[in-house]
């Protein structure tokens, strides 16, 4: 069965992440914003690691940061969503809205 792929759960939720961020997304801020909004602790590796895919498939962009007191004298990666990420983000959403219509009264929280 062919067809293309989709992005993952975790995927989704580091280019949520970098677009909250903005020009502020650089690793340990991603890291913060999915433990603070998704209450979601990961590892510097899955982090990374997920970054660096994201960047093959041509959703994420970084660049280096010249180092500055911030960083303590250290290079970092600043990160962003390319277009095809953000069309790809929508291509998500639009398909789990279309499956979760309707449901409303299965998924219906219990009482009590």
């Amino acid at each position: 069965m062919g067809g293309r792929a989709f992005l993952g759960e975790f995927e989704q939720m580091v280019l949520l992440a970098v677009l909250r961020l903005g020009d502020e997304a650089f690793g340990p801020g991603i890291a913060g914003e999915l433990e603070e909004r998704a209450g979601r602790q990961v590892s510097r590796g899955a982090l990374y690691g997920t970054l660096d895919r994201l960047a093959r498939k041509g959703y994420l962009r970084w660049e280096i940061e010249a180092p500055t007191s911030e960083s303590r004298g250290n290079r970092r990666r600043r990160f962003s969503v390319t277009p095809e990420g953000i069309k790809e983000l929508v291509s998500a959403r639009d398909a789990l809205v279309n499956l979760w219509e309707g449901l409303d009264g299965v998924l219906r929280r219990p009482t009590g």
